[in-house]
């Protein structure tokens, strides 16, 4: 009986996997409020009803493709935060990490840059959840350092989030920049990070 459930289990999760990889593919060339459920069943070759096994709705599976998308990034953040220090190695390395998961991943940038402002509430929400989740690890590292000595918790998280918001951006825009522009793109986005952290270092200078 156990190695029928185990069956079972596999086949549903695979068949979830399936319903999540096509509509990916689907909101390549649409944004997802106008991505029906029917689109998505007849590409993986499912009835319409098995998609209500697996999500209650296209917002719901929106969400899914949320986690799908950044979910793992945590771990990655944190790994990239506590083992590289200050200065230029960091910034190289993270810079790096993006171009990395572009390449590795266009769909899912593309679709968190096109449902960051989209029209389902939830998946926004959704999106919104998961950077301010970001930002709170990134502040948590930040408050670790000696540069933080004399730091407001709220300037913290204000630094933190510039460094989110500036992720996203240098994602959406080497997604946007052919192979040609793309170590253009990676240099604007380490001059910027350069100044960032220059008035990090800065901040208190006048307070």
């Amino acid at each position: 009986m156990s190695h029928t459930l185990g069956v079972r289990q596999a086949q549903k999760q695979k068949t979830r996997q399936a319903l999540l990889d096509a509509a990916l593919q689907l909101l390549e060339e649409q944004s997802l409020s106008s991505l029906g459920l029917r689109e998505v069943t007849r590409a993986v070759g499912v009835a319409p009803t098995a998609f209500y096994r697996h999500f209650r709705c296209t917002s719901d599976l929106g969400v899914a493709l949320v986690e799908e998308a950044l979910g793992s990034l945590h771990t990655t953040l944190a790994a990239l935060l506590s083992t590289v220090g200050d200065g230029e190695e960091r910034i190289a390395a993270a810079v790096d990490l993006i171009a990395a998961y572009v390449r590795e991943h266009p769909a899912h940038v593309r679709f968190i840059a096109r449902e960051q402002h989209g029209g389902v509430k939830a998946v926004r929400a959704a999106i919104g959840g998961q950077l301010a989740l970001f930002a709170q690890e990134v502040k948590g590292q930040f408050a670790r350092e000696p540069e933080a000595a004399g730091w407001a918790e709220d300037d913290l998280l204000m630094l933190a989030r510039m460094y989110v918001d500036h992720m996203v951006m240098t994602a959406s825009a080497l997604l946007a920049a052919g192979p040609e522009e793309a170590e253009r793109v990676a240099d604007t986005a380490r001059r910027q990070l350069r100044l960032i952290s220059v008035g990090r270092h800065h901040w208190l200078d006048g307070g």
